[in-house]
């Protein structure tokens, strides 16, 4: 028979509070010089197996019980927050037990940390941004009509600038007597196109009274030749009122309601500075304490931002009020001109001043019943 040595295996562990305990039986099989028996402690899936080396007369390694307390360190669950941990034997014949004392938090230990991770930028909702961004909306509209109304009712205080709301008023009036000049203009235009038209179809029926009239052959064909002159003439001044409207035309309904849209940008920017500036006066004019503290700062923030864009868009109306002025000018200077000359030389009969002065301002007259060439005939 060989020598026996007595060993005691953990075969069984328990955590309970910060107290591990080991029980073991152990059976000799067969001597060896070096017995080594292995025992596995697990307390949940994640816990690593400890292996334990026993010599012969039952004591434990030191180097293998340090490995032990290592292992036994790292394979608790991170959620206990242990951060020292001081682990003690107490030996006899058949027993051994381990206890784990946990101090404070000595620092210079790695971990393995578990858990979700978690970004530095989370992904926001949609839903809650467009829900934020009706709130914002919302809120500004309802400040927005409460000043508005206020203004209304003499209650609200208001912000002018003088100068410039008496150049955006003169621009208004001008905008409205621009538009009947346009609308009197077509009309003229209109009428003219008619009394041309009846002009050469009476001209065509006097050309054919002449050929068939023996007798007043010569007076038919007078009056057919005046006519048609007239038509012609008529046709020349109808294209030059046709240039006067369009340009007319593009300077109301282009050039100064993009003007008035930068008007209107800069009205609504003044409501909502008036309405922010309002809210701050309320606020500086209540108690000062913890609570109205940070709404007084964000209310500031508010209207130094209103602030900012309500003297942005005013210097933007000044700007375009000054080419607006001085675009208006020389467009309707030089239409003024052909429209003047246009109709001077139509009712002196000067057909040849009337030619020039379509010509003067590169006008070039359609002929009346000739399409334009195809793309056939261009080639």
């Amino acid at each position: 028979m060989f020598p026996t040595a007595r060993t005691m295996p953990l075969s069984h562990w328990y955590l309970k509070g910060k107290r591990i305990e080991g029980e073991s039986d152990i059976t000799t099989k067969q001597s060896s010089h070096k017995n080594y028996v292995s025992a596995m402690a697990q307390e949940s899936p994640k816990n690593s197996a400890a292996e334990i080396s026993v010599t012969t007369n039952g004591q434990l390694e030191d180097s293998h019980e340090h490995n032990f307390n290592r292992d036994l360190k790292h394979s608790l669950p991170v959620g206990l927050g242990l951060s020292e941990t001081k682990i003690t034997s107490h030996g006899s014949d058949n027993t051994k037990e381990g206890v784990i004392e946990a101090g404070p938090f000595q620092g210079g230990r790695m971990h393995q940390k578990s858990g979700p991770v978690v970004l530095a930028d989370e992904v926001k909702n949609p839903a809650m941004e467009k829900l934020e961004l009706v709130r914002k909306w919302s809120l500004n509209t309802y400040k927005c009509t409460r000043q508005i109304i206020s203004e209304r009712l003499g209650r609200g205080s208001r912000t002018v600038d003088l100068e410039l709301e008496a150049q955006i008023e003169i621009l208004r009036d001008n905008k409205k007597k621009y538009e009947n000049i346009l609308k009197l203009a077509q009309t003229l235009s209109t009428q003219l196109y008619q009394m041309v038209h009846t002009q050469r179809q009476l001209g065509d029926a006097f050309a054919d009274l002449s050929l068939k009239s023996l007798e007043l052959h010569e007076e038919f064909g007078y009056n057919a030749d005046t006519q048609k002159l007239l038509a012609k003439n008529g046709e020349t001044l109808l294209g030059a009122i046709n240039f006067f409207i369009a340009s007319v035309n593009t300077l109301v309904n282009k050039t100064i309601e993009d003007t008035l849209l930068t008007v209107k940008q800069y009205e609504s920017a003044r409501i909502e500075y008036d309405a922010y500036r309002t809210d701050l006066e309320e606020l500086n004019l209540g108690p000062r304490d913890a609570n109205t503290l940070p709404k007084i700062e964000q209310s500031q923030q508010l209207f130094q931002m209103h602030k900012e864009k309500y003297d942005k868009m005013r210097n933007d109306v000044s700007i375009k009020l000054k080419f607006l002025e001085e675009n208006k000018v020389k467009v309707l200077h030089n239409q003024l001109v052909l429209f003047h000359n246009a109709i001077a030389a139509y009712f002196a009969g000067n057909q040849k001043q009337l030619e020039q002065t379509l010509k003067q301002f590169h006008i070039k007259l359609k002929t009346p019943g000739v399409d334009a060439p195809s793309w056939l005939e261009e080639q």
